[in-house]
């Protein structure tokens, strides 16, 4: 019995026997003894692999079936219709090339003209323009079968400005014209004028914003130099008056300040300048000069210590006639004091200078305080800048700011006079700790104008026993830099 090979089962009635075509390789004589051929098998795709891939003999090429046939007949119109796309491709690809010939041979001839010497600007530009289209083209030289098909010239070239073996084109290393006017297209000037012109403008306008501009830059350039100048801190004088029938230097009006006093106030880098007395009626020098001047030209004022504020400056009669203080010194620090404030201006007061603000705003003083509050504790004694006192902050003072958690401190207290009657729009910033007298005080109707009985100028910055009072010094120059306009 063969065996069978078919992929297909067979069904009832039919021969088991295998069912190959005649002539197949591999397959025997189908058995019978007449010419009757079997039926054809049906097609299924592995044998249709299988006969295509057997190649044992010459006939296997024949055994097609029609199924085979149409499909290669169909890959046969394909690759016709493929042959004849490329071939139109190609013909309009030559018809490019030829148009980008004409129209660079056609901008030389009018470079080359009877008014030129040839250029290759036009020539290239022309070339440039016009190949953009045929640089898009399947291919860029065209074969001669395409161009003898109607893309050449009338003898089937694509005609002698067409170099097939890459030589340069016409007018190629010839000397530039520098003489031949070569403007920019339209499209490379702007739609319209420049952003930062109007339509309204004219030339005064836009010089009138020129000038405005400069002027900005100078006024910016001035305030940078007066915001970062140097602080100008000025400082009432002490004065010494003549003695009765003394000589020299005794016998003359000295104005003088305390050397602690200034280098304090220096130890901030600014600059320190003692304000004279002025005089309408000087019996040598006559000058026009007032204490205003000094209030608009200086940055702030320190009124220093010194002798006793005069009790007609507060409307009494000294209690004893040791005690008549310097109603010179009050008349003078009393209008500077009124100056500077006029100029908002900040005002420190030292010692004295807190009894002086005291009296400016009405308020009056203790003549003695060992005699007017017998039970207030010592505040002067012979040993003058070592002597000392607690002070405290009561509640509500800016002190308690500046000093940030401290609510009492040990200060130098030289002082036999205080304030008793406080003066008006005046804040009480700290009292002595064992007596309750008045040890500072602030005037709130301006940005700083602060008294302080006690000598800052005698601690030791960064000290550990006595009150560190650089933050008191750095807020009154903070302000004076912030009011100097």
């Amino acid at each position: 019995m063969s065996e069978n090979n078919s992929d297909t089962a067979g069904t009832p009635g039919t021969p088991s026997s295998s069912t190959s075509q005649p002539g197949a390789a591999g397959s025997p004589p189908a058995p019978g003894p007449g010419p009757a051929t079997a039926p054809a098998p049906t097609p299924t795709p592995a044998r249709e692999a299988r006969e295509a891939a057997s190649t044992d003999s010459p006939e296997s090429a024949s055994n097609l079936t029609p199924e085979n046939a149409a499909a290669a007949q169909r890959r046969e119109q394909e690759q016709v219709r493929a042959s004849a796309s490329q071939v139109a491709a190609q013909q309009e690809a030559a018809a490019r090339v030829q148009s980008v010939v004409s129209s660079a041979e056609r901008a030389a001839a009018a470079a080359t003209g009877p008014g030129g010497t040839g250029g290759m600007g036009a020539a290239s530009s022309a070339a440039s323009s016009a190949g953009s289209g045929a640089a898009a083209g399947p291919t860029d030289v065209p074969t001669p079968a395409a161009a003898a098909a109607g893309g050449g010239e009338p003898d089937g070239t694509l005609g002698a400005s067409a170099k097939r073996d890459g030589s340069p084109p016409a007018g190629f290393g010839s000397a530039p014209d520098f003489s031949a006017s070569n403007p920019p297209p339209a499209s490379a000037y702007p739609p319209g004028p420049p952003a930062y012109l109007k339509h309204s403008d004219s030339a005064w306008s836009v010089f009138g914003r020129v000038i405005a501009a400069r002027a900005r830059q100078i006024f910016d350039r001035a305030g940078r130099r007066i915001t970062q100048r140097t602080l100008r801190i000025g400082v009432s004088a002490r004065i010494f008056h003549p003695e009765p029938g003394a000589k020299g230097l005794r016998g003359k009006t000295l104005q003088y300040l305390e050397e602690s006093i200034a280098h304090w106030v220096m130890s901030r880098d600014v600059l320190v300048f003692m304000i004279p007395t002025v005089g309408h009626q000087g019996m040598l020098h006559p000058s026009n000069i007032r204490l205003r001047d000094y209030a608009k030209n200086l940055d702030g004022l320190l009124l220093q210590g010194g002798a006793d504020v005069s009790p007609q400056s507060y409307a009494q009669v000294a209690t004893r006639p040791e005690w008549p203080g310097d109603r010179v010194r009050d008349m003078y620090e009393l209008e500077l004091l009124h100056e500077f404030i006029e100029s908002g201006k900040p005002v420190l007061g030292v010692c004295r200078g807190c009894q002086l603000i005291n009296v400016a705003f009405g308020g009056t003083l203790y003549q003695d305080i060992a005699t007017d509050v017998p039970t207030a504790g010592v505040h002067v004694n012979e040993h003058y800048d070592q002597h000392r006192h607690s002070i405290h902050f009561p509640e509500g003072s800016t002190l308690v700011n500046m000093f940030p958690g401290r609510r009492e401190a040990i200060v130098h207290s030289i002082h036999h006079q205080a304030v008793n009657q406080l003066g008006r729009d005046l804040n009480i910033e700290a009292v002595s700790a064992a007596d309750g007298i008045i040890e500072a005080v602030r005037y709130r109707r301006a940005p700083f104008v602060m008294g302080v009985q006690w000598h800052p100028e005698f601690h030791r910055a960064g000290g550990a026993e006595m009150l560190d009072c650089t933050p008191l010094l750095d807020t009154f120059l903070r302000v004076a830099r912030e009011t100097r306009f």
